[in-house]
């Protein structure tokens, strides 16, 4: 049987993807061979080639070879590799594309698998799940999912003496003023109580934490809402403590906040698990905390991961890369992935005492709650964050903050609309 042809939209360009049932090695009479593309390059890349090793060595009908490669040149390639019959069978990729590519129907859906009770999914943290699915159909499965955090320099906070984590957001801003020296009094601090880039941040959710704190949201049901009262007014309180306050230089993305923080100019910063490997190999002391509460509530743009199934893969390779998922997921391998990443465990039946051994998972199990996945299952979030980047970086350069989001609605309205 071969699959419905598929007209996939690629830079402008249709692209015809075809792929046959038997996949990998269907017809050979060995076992089905499976391509699988990832970025994970650091000890999470160990630790996911040892559980595809356990999943080969395990049984003799599936063999999976992985790929790694950076998650850019992924997503700069997967459709060109599709059209020409060269994609892999599975990918990994930041959740927030899936639903681009999903949309282009380059993903096999997934609800039967969903559906199967052998899957390993029933306990999959809600969130986690919510990120891959679009219009209401399961395309992935979750490989990551975690809310963005404060590190804190203890060793800035001690010497300030500050001994509690604010909890509030102005806790949060009267800390990063304690925190923030200017020693020659020129108006540029050598050290900032924190570290709040204004554009370019952190997998994107800096500033839509900052705005769910507030009540305010960007896209709702499909439609824009990031011009809201709430927005404005959460513009207007990060602007006065950034700008006024200078508690935060301005003008700094993402990259740059990981520098000042890791150089000990910082004290305060925002980040994921991997903060934590970048403060030791710093020689910086640091905890982890959950982002303090806003006027309206305690939340948390969420980093996903997730891996999908192509249409490369036929209806033999769609049932192996199925049963992988399965083993990705069963009770050791959720530990042990969560343990070896450094991310919390993606199954909420996974006990305390399964990963308690890595204290950086312990603290960020704690507030997994706190996760929003960034817009689920909306297909162009490539432009919504792009206006939602302008807005934030043009309002902290002084800007009004009325104007630039009524522009902003307009522009992510335009993108959901195309």
């Amino acid at each position: 049987m071969t699959r419905t042809r598929i007209l996939l939209s690629a830079g402008g360009a249709a692209l015809a993807l075809a792929a046959t049932a038997c996949g990998g090695g269907g017809d050979t009479g060995g076992p089905v061979e499976l391509t699988f593309w990832h970025g994970y390059t650091e000890a999470d890349g160990d630790v996911l080639e040892g559980i595809v090793d356990d999943f080969n060595e395990s049984q003799d009908d599936v063999t999976i070879t992985t790929e790694v490669k950076t998650w850019a040149s992924i997503d700069d390639s997967l459709l060109t590799a599709l059209s020409a019959g060269e994609g892999p069978d599975i990918v990994a990729m930041p959740a927030e594309r899936l639903p681009v590519y999903a949309d282009k129907g380059a993903f096999a859906e997934l609800d039967d698998f969903y559906a199967d009770e052998s899957s390993n999914t029933a306990d999959l943290v809600e969130g986690a799940a919510s990120m891959v699915e679009v219009e209401g159909t399961k395309y992935g499965v979750p490989t990551g999912f975690v809310p963005l955090a404060v590190y804190y320099n203890t060793a800035l906070f001690e010497a300030a003496g500050v001994t509690e984590f604010p909890q509030t957001w102005d806790e949060w801003v009267a800390t990063a003023e304690r925190l923030t020296v200017d020693e020659d009094g020129d108006g540029t601090p050598e050290q900032y109580g924190a570290v709040l880039p204004d554009h370019a941040t952190v997998a994107n959710g800096l500033w839509p934490s900052l705005f769910y704190g507030n009540g305010g949201n960007i896209v709702e049901d499909g439609k824009a809402v990031i011009d809201s009262p709430e927005n404005a007014a959460t513009l207007e309180y990060w602007r006065t403590a950034i700008v006024d306050g200078q508690i935060s230089p301005t003008g700094v993305d993402g990259i740059g906040a990981d520098e000042l923080f890791s150089a000990g100019k910082a004290a305060m910063t925002v980040g994921g698990p991997w903060m934590a490997s970048i403060a030791e190999e710093n020689g910086i002391g640091y905890e982890i905390a959950a982002i303090p509460a806003g006027p309206e509530a305690q939340a948390a743009s969420a980093i996903g991961v997730s891996m999908g199934i192509t249409v490369d893969a036929g209806d033999e390779a769609q049932a192996a890369a199925e049963e992988f998922f399965a083993h990705f997921l069963n009770d050791e391998n959720a530990a042990a992935w969560s343990l070896g990443s450094g991310w919390p465990p993606l199954r909420t039946d996974v006990p305390t005492e399964a990963v308690s051994a890595n204290p950086v998972v312990v603290s960020l199990t704690e507030m997994s709650d706190l996760g929003r996945p960034l817009l689920p299952g909306v297909v162009n979030s490539v432009d919504v964050l792009a206006a939602v980047d302008e807005l934030t970086q043009r309002a902290m350069a002084g800007e009004d903050v009325d104007a630039l989001l009524a522009e902003a609605q307009a522009e992510i309205q335009a993108a959901l609309d195309e």
